[in-house]
């Protein structure tokens, strides 16, 4: 009887172990989906404002928002001595400027040119750029298989761009819609490279709040110049509802979520959400903008998410 009772204490927690394992899954998948998400939500927002709401207007409220709603953080961890401004004011100010202003007011001009999907695209070849330039500072090494999904990547990368016509590389427009996403792309990837090392002590959420208001600060000036310049569409009903849906669900939420994701499942499966957001951005693109994603994007952008899988290999 003994026996068979432990048995049965063994089955339970057994299932009971099954059962949270599921739901841990559930959890992260739909995680993913929603940070993915939200992320993709900037370039259709990009995409449907179409240069109708001032660009680095719109970038220097969504930051400010960003900011100012993580502040309560960032101001505690100062207080607290995790995040000496003195020794830590010149890289905040550089991973604002890279990942801020550079991934902010051009990612939201370049939308009256180009689709979201190829912006989502683009972006995705940040690993990619982040890998060769660890490479060329000899910051990690790379091997043939990392070097053969770089390869992969930037074809897809430029069939996507060009259309499958390498001469539209250089016609005038891709240069003002795509290229102005491929400042974005590298300012990102910069800001990847550097963002760990500003203020390493601070949790993420924290310093996405100094980056966010130094974003906001090198963003001002133009801001302000579209302020006075264009102050109907500026200050317009859509603008403001514009600027609180950027600063809140690509903005608070999605910084937000990644670093629940982070916490909860560590940063290597985090970094899954790089896969979904091109996905996220062309069912949203068809959905709301009815952009359907064209037979080029799709083998574009499998060239691209390959070529990525294969350069994080190990």
């Amino acid at each position: 009887m003994g026996k068979g009772t432990s048995g049965s204490g063994s089955d339970a927690v057994a299932s009971t172990a099954l059962s949270a394992g599921a739901w841990l899954g559930a959890i992260a998948l739909i995680g993913f989906i929603l940070v993915a998400t939200a992320q993709a939500s900037n370039q259709i927002l990009a995409r449907g404002l179409a240069g109708s709401v001032p660009s680095f207007a719109l970038a220097f409220f969504r930051w400010s928002i960003v900011a100012i709603g993580l502040a309560p953080i960032a101001l505690k961890e100062i207080r607290e001595g995790r995040v000496p401004l003195d020794k830590n004011i010149w890289p905040i100010l550089a991973a604002g400027f890279m990942g801020m202003f550079l991934c902010g007011g051009p990612v939201y001009a370049a939308g009256v040119s180009t689709t979201a999907i190829h912006i989502a695209l683009i972006m995705a070849l940040s690993p990619i750029t982040v890998l060769m330039i660890s490479a060329a500072l000899k910051i990690e090494h790379v091997g043939p298989l990392q070097w053969s999904g770089t390869a992969l990547a930037l074809s897809g990368a430029l069939l996507i761009i060009s259309g499958g016509h390498p001469a539209a590389l250089f016609e005038l427009e891709t240069a003002s819609g795509d290229g102005l996403v491929v400042i974005a792309m590298l300012g990102w990837s910069g800001y990847t490279l550097l963002q760990s090392r500003a203020a390493p002590k601070a949790s993420l959420l924290a310093r996405i709040s100094l980056f966010s208001a130094a974003g906001a600060l090198f963003s001002l000036p133009l801001a302000a110049w579209e302020m006075w310049a264009m102050p109907a569409q500026t200050f317009s009903t859509k603008a403001l509802s514009a600027y609180v849906f950027a600063g809140i669900v690509p903005g608070l939420l999605a910084y937000a979520g990644f670093a629940w994701l982070g916490a909860k499942f560590g940063s290597v499966r985090t970094s899954l959400v790089l896969y979904l957001g091109p996905v996220a951005s062309a069912l949203l693109s068809f959905a709301i903008l009815g952009e359907p994603p064209k037979p080029i994007h799709l083998v574009g952008g499998l060239l691209i998410l390959g070529g990525v899988w294969a350069s994080l290999r190990r």
